[in-house]
């Protein structure tokens, strides 16, 4: 794994309204890490998000991929899977993933038409085999369960080989056991695809179980008479021995047993 960044945040800062959400964040990510974040409700997890996705522009410092500045627009070079599902409930599996293909490829008419149609069709072919829908590949959204529409929502993101996927709550809608199938999907896509991972998540077992490096969010000021003049920062930034990085094999080193407790109870 190289140990230049992908992707490197600087004394980024976002408010709204006057309010501040973030402030002083400030890290660097190299390409093939899984990080998960961790905070309270409203402590600007989202935003976060949403400003590497170029949702959001930071109102103070920068974020650079690849030692440049974010491009203003969303870019496929990165993909994001909300909790709720986006997919189309008109369109099959194939459908889905076919419409945002031609939407990429042929933005002027949104179509493919002979030869690229079927090569298309060939190439999503890979990506619904690795999600495990080609037995659903003719079904609509209603027909498939929870699960099955959020690995839709993967493979849509998925679509255009993103060197970033982030994932906001991807799974807080699913039952245990079908989350615990989500979880060894998304790693194996990880390690097959060697993509870095910025996930979401409220459940703490969830980030030390599935990431090489935790971030939480908190306020480090806090102020009775003015709760919104400070924001969340990075609180705690935290290497895990959970999984395999991609291209290296080798864990990263940390106890995650003990510093989950650490977490827990900061």
């Amino acid at each position: 794994m190289s140990t230049n960044p992908l992707i490197s945040v600087r004394q980024v800062a976002k408010e709204y309204d006057g309010a501040i959400v973030l402030e002083r964040l400030t890290l660097d990510v190299v390409a093939g890490t899984f990080c998960t974040i961790v905070g309270a409700s409203g402590c600007g997890k989202s935003t976060f998000l949403r400003m590497l996705l170029s949702q959001e522009r930071p109102d103070r410092g920068v974020i650079e991929l690849d030692g440049r500045p974010l491009p203003s627009e969303p870019t496929s070079e990165r993909g994001i899977v909300f909790q709720k599902y986006s997919v189309f409930p008109h369109l099959t599996v194939e459908g889905n993933l076919l419409l945002a293909h031609e939407f990429a490829g042929a933005p002027a008419t949104g179509r493919f038409f002979g030869s690229a149609r079927r090569r298309a069709r060939d190439e999503i072919g890979g990506i619904i085999d690795d999600i495990g829908l080609s037995e659903s590949r003719s079904k609509y959204p209603a027909q498939l369960s929870g699960g099955m529409q959020q690995r839709l929502a993967i493979a849509q993101a998925l679509l255009k080989r993103p060197k970033v996927l982030l994932l906001d709550e991807p799974f807080g809608a699913l039952d245990p056991g079908i989350r615990a199938d989500m979880h060894v999907l998304l790693l194996d896509l990880w390690k097959k695809t060697g993509m870095t991972v910025f996930m979401v998540t409220h459940d703490i077992q969830e980030a030390f179980k599935l990431g090489t490096r935790m971030l939480v969010f908190d306020k480090l000021r806090h102020d009775s008479q003015a709760p919104q003049a400070f924001g969340a920062t990075i609180t705690y930034d935290l290497e895990l021995n959970g999984q395999e990085p991609p291209e290296t094999g080798v864990p990263m080193a940390a106890d995650n047993t003990e510093r989950q407790g650490d977490i827990a109870h900061a």
